[in-house]
């Protein structure tokens, strides 16, 4: 698969047609659908949409800079005439109207080809779905790709589209591109609209793409962002556009690594001396590296109080109805009914108190840093089926807890960051070592600046699936 900037340039400029991308990436999906089960709606009609695209271009018009890019979208998010089903065995969403995001994309000229597959309810991590079965990792089918987002990370990893989109609530985007070696952006909550998908925590909820590499990251976001009028939780704030091809010297760069929440989390074997390796790799830049203290940067906090409620809000009365939900969902969602007894304002309460402090305690870190580094996970690698992943800190623990350590808080203060594949020495699982960047509120264009550069420096590099081709071509 070429890259998403590569592709719209030949169509827009009539060298291929649309319907040439669309078709090639609709009979990937199918042909890998057996052996990965990427996606829970492969979407023919988008032939029809390509074919309009290339009438369009044949007459002179510019459809915009995603002109032909087969896209999938998590089923999560709404896309008129299609089912939205969130992976649910009993939900079902027939939308007269697409979201908004996907009226950006489709007015920059992207094809939706197909919906993701995604845990159910995007309420997990493992994407794992008991009711349409489980999305494998296209490194090694016996692994998971992770969550909640999983077909997302999932179809750019085996090469079957150049970018999809997901959601992120607690590391839900880039959880799987951390586990699925790709690239993949958590927006500032706020910066992209959130009508129309399906609400987890909606204070917490963010919009956002996968790509396999930085350019087709930027492009796709730069069609995301932006305020929408009739979406409450949008902000009006200008967007930094205009800022993503402003250049950038590492070694103008300051950089914190938090050690509180670097030191006290769960490693799978290697996986920290990784970390380091890549903070090395950093320093050969030029980039200026320093650890900081702050015990107040340790996960997980108070974050069932604050998250929970939230979730039985929008999940209480379907519980209470009987409705079927998988066995790992439903005990979180019992989870959640328990948070806060009889009391789960005042729960509430104390989890927004927690929050305050994080976010002063984040401000804090950014007077003094232009970014945070982190580990993305604390292991490449999740075995479909194994509820626990062995560690060298923690001996064997919660899977949830080695894949998210280093994502939730990053949610609850509302900033941005990244995620970006640093292949490195010691690859037993084929995947890359996955660095997290953190960036203050509304600076994704410095995310996305940075990867770029590290990427030009052959420092980041994103690694498809064996036989699917090279996944860093940006011609």
């Amino acid at each position: 698969m070429e890259s998403a900037r590569f592709l719209a340039r030949q169509v827009r400029t009539g060298e291929r047609s649309a319907r040439e991308g669309v078709g090639k990436a609709l009979a990937d999906l199918h042909d890998s659908q057996d052996a990965l089960n990427l996606t829970t709606f492969i979407d023919e009609s988008a032939i029809s949409r390509a074919e309009e695209l290339d009438r369009r271009v044949a007459a002179g018009d510019d459809p915009g800079p995603l002109c032909g890019v087969p896209v999938v979208i998590k089923d999560i998010i709404d896309q008129a005439g299609v089912p939205t089903t969130c992976g649910s065995a009993f939900y079902r969403s027939f939308p007269r109207q697409s979201a908004p995001v996907v009226e950006r994309l489709e007015q920059a000229g992207a094809v939706i080809v197909a919906r993701a597959g995604l845990h159910e309810f995007a309420f997990g991590f493992s994407s794992e779905n008991q009711w349409f079965g489980p999305v494998r990792n296209p490194h090694d089918p016996a692994t998971s790709p992770g969550g909640s987002s999983g077909g997302s990370g999932a179809v750019v990893a085996a090469g079957t589209v150049p970018i999809s989109i997901g959601t992120d609530t607690g590391g839900s985007i880039r959880v799987p591109a951390a586990l699925c070696g790709v690239f993949g952006l958590k927006v500032t909550h706020g910066r992209v609209p959130l009508t129309g998908v399906f609400p987890l925590g909606p204070s917490l909820d963010t919009v956002g793409p996968l790509a396999a590499n930085t350019g087709d990251l930027a492009v796709a976001y730069a069609s995301l962002a932006g305020w929408h009028p009739e979406d409450p939780w949008s902000s009006p704030r200008p967007t930094d556009l205009d800022r993503l091809d402003a250049p950038i010297e590492p070694r103008d760069l300051r950089v914190g690594l938090p050690e509180q929440w670097i030191a006290n989390a769960p490693y799978a074997a290697g996986y920290r001396e990784r970390f380091d390796v890549t903070i090395g790799q950093l320093e050969s830049l030029g980039v200026g590296v320093e650890p900081f203290d702050d015990p107040v940067l340790l996960p997980p906090g108070r974050l069932e109080n604050f998250f929970y409620p939230q979730v039985a809000a929008v999940h209480r009365g379907w519980w209470e109805e009987g409705k079927p939900y998988g066995w790992e969902v439903a005990g979180r969602i019992r989870e959640t009914l328990e948070v806060g007894g009889e009391r789960p304002a005042e729960a509430l309460l104390d989890g927004k108190r927690w929050q305050a402090r994080l976010r002063h305690r984040m401000m804090a870190a950014f007077q003094r840093f232009h970014l945070l580094a982190l580990p993305t996970s604390g292991a490449p690698r999740k075995v479909i089926g194994d509820q626990e992943i062995q560690t060298v800190t923690h001996g064997r623990l919660a899977y949830r807890a080695v894949l998210s350590w280093f994502n939730s808080l990053v949610n609850v203060s509302g900033c941005p960051a990244i995620s970006i594949p640093v292949p490195c020495s010691d690859q037993s699982s084929g995947v890359p070592f996955s660095l997290q960047l953190v960036a203050p509120w509304w600076r994704e264009d410095l995310l996305l600046r940075v990867s770029s550069v590290l990427e030009r420096e052959g420092v980041a590099r994103s690694v498809l699936a064996v036989g699917s081709g090279s996944s860093h071509q940006s011609r």
